[in-house]
């Protein structure tokens, strides 16, 4: 596989199918199929609409017979909406092939179709880590920890309770530019025969905008016979490759011992691109599609996209690319001034993701072929209103770079089988899918709507917050925001 040879300069946050490192399956799933029912008010999840058949600003959200679901957090609510219709949890998406994972054990609908670590440790201290989410082959640290007490299930299952990592186990690359000179495992397990690659789990809603599966591309195919192309490659259908991204992770991550049957995949193919996840209520602003505002997962899922959409290398290109809240302030009927304030934060946090430079040449030499000397974060995260890249790309924001380590990740040395020279890294990234020394640390452009429903961040869960993610880019990239741009940027992301 191609990739774009840049640096990605952006504001983006981690977490486009059935998994992290191969999609995965799990547990009975919570959903709450609803569609002019209402949901019980009794629901520790608080889902919404309620027993009244009410949102939490009955006056502005309004139901619909489409309804999947509104889910609290953090920053307000956010909706997952099915175009198809009322979720029916009896589908192939929520069913057991395997070990008694699903797909939905990952990717929770509460959750964005993510999942947070927070659900991961109430799930485990209520099933005393018994629930089939918890297995040893990829959910420990390890593949050989003991889990004989709870104590030691606690200490085998760290990552994924603590930041929701799965570990990715992976084989280095036969044709590689590159061979392993060292590992640094923490676990005492990472080899040249199996990397332990430490992943959050892509959402498996919003694909109707994707064109590249998984973190490190592996299940994007390309296809030379196909018309489907970039400067990058010609690339198959995303439907094949959620497809084979499906049957993949039910075969891995679920252990099932045969294929899925086409209909199957294809069934799942379709629900999957039926979801559409997108903050609708935010805490301070109010409800994100009032006066005027575009936020949501209704506006979301009418949203045109094609394969290479606003591609940055094209003249038509445009750095204003989200236009949400481009009217809301002039025609917002908040007469709250703590809700105006709010409003006007985020409007002033859309514009600076369209113009405040970032000096890419300054801080990743390399870059000058691109014929500009700064980014903005629309650059590369392009797609009008959605965020993510329309093609497949790699980047390397250097998430995965050594200097970033924590104790409780391993460490890789690699070496250039031409140059000598060795590099470390936490994981190679798109080096492992495609043998490239240059792809070493690079991941995909996820989607940025619905940020708010999947903490923590970035392939490795190394942001807890939305905060955490714009002081990272601000540090890394010595971007230099005023305390004023940050909160306003933060407030931006947070209403995704």
């Amino acid at each position: 596989m191609k990739f774009l040879r840049v640096s990605f300069i952006a504001v983006i946050m981690s977490l486009a199918a059935c998994g992290s490192g191969g999609g995965s399956g799990g547990a009975t799933s919570s959903i709450t199929p609803v569609a002019s029912t209402a949901a019980s008010s009794t629901s520790p999840l608080a889902v919404f609409p309620n027993e009244h058949g009410l949102y939490p600003d009955a006056n502005q959200v309004v139901q619909t017979d489409v309804e999947a679901g509104i889910f609290p957090n953090e920053n307000g609510f956010a909706r997952s909406y099915s175009t198809a219709g009322a979720i029916d949890p009896n589908g192939p998406f929520f069913k057991s092939f395997g070990n008694g994972r699903t797909c939905a054990s990952c990717h929770k609908q509460e959750d964005g179709f993510s999942i947070r670590a927070k659900s991961l440790q109430k799930l485990f201290v209520d099933t005393e880590g018994t629930d089939p989410v918890f297995q040893l082959l990829d959910g420990a640290n390890s593949p050989n920890a003991p889990v004989g007490t709870l104590e030691e299930k606690t200490a085998a299952y760290s990552m994924l309770l603590s930041k929701g990592l799965f570990r990715i186990g992976l084989k280095m690359p036969h044709s590689a530019e590159f061979v392993l000179v060292g590992v640094d495992d923490p676990y005492h397990f990472a080899s040249a025969d199996e990397l332990s690659l430490f992943r959050r789990p892509l959402p498996s809603a919003n694909l109707k905008f994707v064109t590249d599966v998984m973190w490190d591309g592996r299940e994007t195919l390309e296809d030379n016979s196909s018309t489907i192309c970039s400067r990058n490659g010609c690339f198959a259908p995303v439907d094949a490759d959620l497809a084979r991204q499906a049957n993949n992770a039910t075969k891995g991550h679920a252990q099932a011992q045969s294929d899925l049957s086409i209909s199957d995949q294809n069934e799942i193919v379709a629900f999957e691109k039926s979801l559409f996840v997108a903050q609708q209520v935010d805490h301070a602003a109010g409800v994100l599609f009032a006066a005027d505002g575009t936020g949501g997962a209704l506006a979301l899922s009418t949203e045109n996209f094609s394969f290479a959409l606003n591609d940055i290398f094209k003249t038509t290109f445009t750095p204003f690319n989200f236009s949400l809240f481009d009217n809301w302030i002039a025609d917002a009927s908040a007469s709250d001034k703590k809700v105006i304030d709010a409003r006007e934060s985020i409007t002033r946090g859309q514009a600076l993701f369209h113009i405040r430079q970032i000096d890419i040449v300054a801080v990743v030499p390399g870059t000058e072929s691109l014929n500009f000397s700064f980014l903005t974060c629309s650059t590369c995260h392009s797609t009008p209103n959605v965020g993510n890249l329309s093609e497949p790309h790699g980047f390397n924001i250097g998430t995965a770079d050594a200097k970033t380590r924590t104790a409780d990740m391993p460490l890789y040395s690699l070496q250039n089988k031409t140059t000598g020279e060795v590099v470390e890294t936490q994981d190679p990234g798109l080096a492992m899918t495609s043998g490239l020394w240059q792809d070493i640390g690079r991941f995909k452009a996820p989607v940025l709507r619905g940020l708010s429903t999947r903490a923590p961040y970035f392939h490795n869960g190394s942001a807890n917050t939305i905060d955490d993610v714009v002081a990272f880019y601000n540090k890394q990239f010595n971007i230099q925001f005023t305390d004023q741009e940050k909160a306003d940027l933060t407030a931006f992301l947070k209403s995704l």
